[in-house]
C-alpha cells in the first residue's frame, strides 16, 4: 500500500517538448505543482496532452528535467488497452487482485504473503461504488462497457491506489450528466494534487488555478475559470490598448527620424554653401567636414536604435494581442417567422437495423427559430433521433416532415468531403453561390485567401467544425435548421466559444445534443427534450 509523501511536488525545469512532426511546442518551461487543483487549457495542438505525458513519464522531454516527489496516476484520454482485456487488467489492478485471491485460497508463497494488499478488493469496490459502477465484475470484458463506463472504471482503478497526484486528460468527454457529476465529486473530494486538461467549464470552475499554454508561452492565472476569463478579458483590453499605443509610437518615431534627417540635410547643405563662399583654409574645412560626418553617423545610429526599440515594442504588443484575442463571426440570413413549422415528427419509431425501436412513438413540432436541447443518458437514442431526422436511418413507423433546408453537424464534421477544398465544399452545400459569395462566407469564419483552398483533412478538429459551420450557415441562404450532435466534444475552449458565437449569431432553429450544460446555456437553448431508457418523455 502506498504512503502519501510529506510534501509531494512535481517540478518542471527548463522543459522543452516537440510535436511528432518536430515543431516546438514549448521551451524552457518552469512550473511547479503541489497539492492544488490545476486546470490546463489552451488551443488544440499547443501541447497540453504532451505535458501530461511528460509529467507521467510516458514521454521524454527534448530538453530540461522533471522532478517528481510522490505517486502519480494518469487518466489518459486514449489509453492503449488490449482487445480482450478484463476490467481488472484495463484499470491496472489485475496483478494485485490475483495475488489477493491466491492469498485467500492459500496458493500464495511466503514471500508473496508479505506483499499482499488485503484491502485491495474492498477499496476497488468502494471506488467503483463512488463512480456509479457498483457490482461491476472485475473479470468482465472491458470492451463490453460503454465509453463512459470505461472512463469511470479506469478512474476507480486510479483512486484505489491512494495517489499523491492525479493527472486527467479530458475526463468528461463522452460522459452523460450523471458521469460528469461523478467526476465533479471526485475533483471536489480528492486530497492530492490534481492537474486536469479540460474544456469542461463547469469542471474548471472547481480549480484553484488555471495554466494556459499558448504558442507564445505559458500563463498562470491564480483562480478558477471565471477568474481566468475575467482576468484574460482585462488582459485583452490592456493588450489592445498597448498595441494601439505601440503603433502610434512606431509611426511617431518614424516621422521624428525622417524630420531629423531632413533638418540635418538642410543644415549640412547650408554649411557647405557657407564654407565654400567664405574661402576658409582647407584644414578648417576638413575639420568641419569630419564633425558633420560624425554627427551624421551618430544620428544614424540613434535612429536605428529608436526604430528597433519601437519595432520591438510593436512586436511584443502584437504577440500579447495574439495571445488573448478570440475569434468572432458574422452570420447573414433572415430570422425565421415565429409561426413557421420547421420540423414535424409524428409517432416516430426507428433505430439502427440491429435495434430498430431505440426511438418509439416519438412526436415533436418545432416552429420558428426555436433552440432545443436534446438530453438524456448515454444510450438513450439522442444520436439515433438526429440520424432519423437527417434521413441517415429509415424509420420503421411514423412520419418526419422538414420543409426547410437543414444541416447535420457532428463532432467529426462529417458534412464535409475531406478530400475536397473548403471552397468546393461550400459550393457543394450551397448550390448557386458565386465564388465571391463562397470566399466571403469562408472569410467570415476566418478561412481567408489560401486557407479557403485547404482540405478538411489538413485542419484541426476545431477548424473542421468551424469550416462545417461556415458551409452550413455562412452563406447568403443558410440552412434554417441545424442538427448538432455533440459538436464541441473534442474542441479546446477557444474553439468552443467560437462555435457559441457563431450559433448565437445564427437566426435559424437547432436541436443540440450535448452533455455540456454551459454550452447549452450559452447558445440559448430554452426548450429541453429528455430521452430516457426505455422510451421518451417530452418536457
Amino acid at each position: 500500500m502506498s504512503v502519501r509523501s510529506v510534501s509531494p511536488t512535481i517540478t518542471l525545469n527548463r522543459l522543452c517538448a516537440a510535436a511528432p512532426d518536430g515543431h516546438s511546442l514549448f521551451t524552457n518551461l518552469d512550473l511547479s505543482f503541489g497539492l492544488e487543483r490545476t486546470g490546463l487549457v489552451g488551443r488544440n495542438g499547443t501541447g497540453k496532452t504532451t505535458l501530461l505525458d511528460l509529467m507521467a513519464g510516458i514521454r521524454e522531454p527534448v530538453a530540461g528535467s522533471i522532478h517528481r516527489s510522490g505517486t502519480i496516476g494518469y487518466l489518459r484520454q486514449w489509453p492503449e488497452i488490449g482487445e480482450n482485456a478484463t476490467v481488472a487488467e484495463a484499470i491496472g489492478l489485475a496483478n494485485q487482485l490475483d495475488l489477493f485471491r491466491r492469498g485467500l485460497s492459500g496458493e500464495a508463497t511466503l514471500d508473496e504473503l508479505e506483499t499482499i494488499d488485503w484491502t485491495i478488493e474492498a477499496e476497488m469496490e468502494a471506488a467503483l461504488v463512488r463512480l456509479g459502477l457498483a457490482g461491476l465484475d472485475p473479470d468482465r470484458p472491458f470492451k463490453a462497457l460503454s465509453g463512459g463506463e470505461q472512463t469511470r472504471a479506469r478512474l476507480a482503478g486510479l483512486l484505489t491506489r491512494k495517489l499523491d497526484f492525479l493527472l486527467m486528460d479530458e475526463p468528461t468527454n463522452h460522459l452523460d450528466r450523471a458521469g460528469r457529476d461523478f467526476i465533479a465529486e471526485i475533483v471536489a473530494s480528492f486530497k492530492g494534487g490534481l492537474l486536469i486538461v479540460s474544456h469542461d467549464r463547469e469542471l474548471l470552475e472547481r480549480m484553484d488555478r488555471i495554466v494556459e499554454i499558448t504558442t507564445l508561452g505559458v500563463m498562470v492565472w491564480g483562480g478558477n475559470y471565471s477568474f481566468y476569463r475575467a482576468e484574460k478579458t482585462r488582459a485583452t483590453e490592456r493588450a489592445e490598448g498597448e498595441l494601439a499605443s505601440a503603433r502610434q509610437h512606431a509611426d511617431r518615431t518614424a516621422r521624428d527620424i525622417d524630420a531629423a534627417r531632413q533638418r540635418k540635410e538642410k543644415r549640412d547643405a547650408a554649411g557647405k554653401k557657407g564654407r565654400a563662399s567664405a574661402g576658409q583654409p582647407k584644414i578648417l574645412l576638413d575639420a568641419a567636414k569630419e564633425r558633420a560626418e560624425s554627427s551624421a553617423g551618430g544620428l544614424g545610429r540613434l535612429a536605428l536604435r529608436q526604430q528597433a526599440e519601437a519595432e520591438d515594442r510593436l512586436t511584443s504588443a502584437k504577440d500579447a494581442v495574439e495571445r488573448t484575442r478570440k475569434l468572432d463571426f458574422h452570420v447573414s440570413g433572415t430570422e425565421l417567422p415565429a409561426g413557421k413549422i420547421v420540423l414535424s415528427i409524428e409517432e416516430l419509431t426507428g433505430g439502427p437495423p440491429q435495434n430498430p425501436r431505440v426511438i418509439e412513438a416519438f412526436s415533436l413540432t418545432l416552429t420558428g427559430a426555436e433552440r432545443v436541447a436534446l438530453e438524456g443518458p448515454n444510450g438513450a437514442g439522442k444520436t439515433t433521433l438526429l440520424r432519423l431526422i437527417a434521413g441517415q436511418l429509415a424509420p420503421t413507423a411514423g412520419q418526419i416532415r422538414c420543409p426547410v433546408r437543414f444541416a447535420y453537424l457532428d463532432q467529426a464534421a462529417a458534412i464535409l468531403d475531406f478530400g475536397a477544398s473548403l471552397i468546393d465544399n461550400f459550393h457543394r452545400l450551397n448550390p448557386g453561390a458565386t465564388d465571391n459569395t463562397a470566399y466571403a462566407a469562408l472569410a467570415r469564419f476566418h478561412f481567408r485567401n489560401e486557407a479557403a483552398r485547404l482540405t478538411p483533412a489538413m485542419l484541426s478538429g476545431g477548424e473542421r467544425l468551424r469550416a462545417a459551420l461556415a458551409c452550413a450557415i455562412g452563406g447568403e441562404d443558410p440552412a434554417q435548421l441545424l442538427l448538432l450532435d455533440e459538436p464541441v466534444n473534442h474542441l479546446d475552449i477557444e474553439s468552443v466559444e467560437a462555435v457559441e458565437d457563431a450559433l448565437n449569431a445564427y437566426r435559424g432553429a437547432f436541436i443540440a445534443v450535448s452533455h455540456d450544460a454551459e454550452f447549452l446555456r450559452r447558445i440559448g437553448a430554452t426548450r429541453r427534450i429528455s430521452l430516457e431508457k426505455p422510451g421518451c418523455a417530452l418536457n
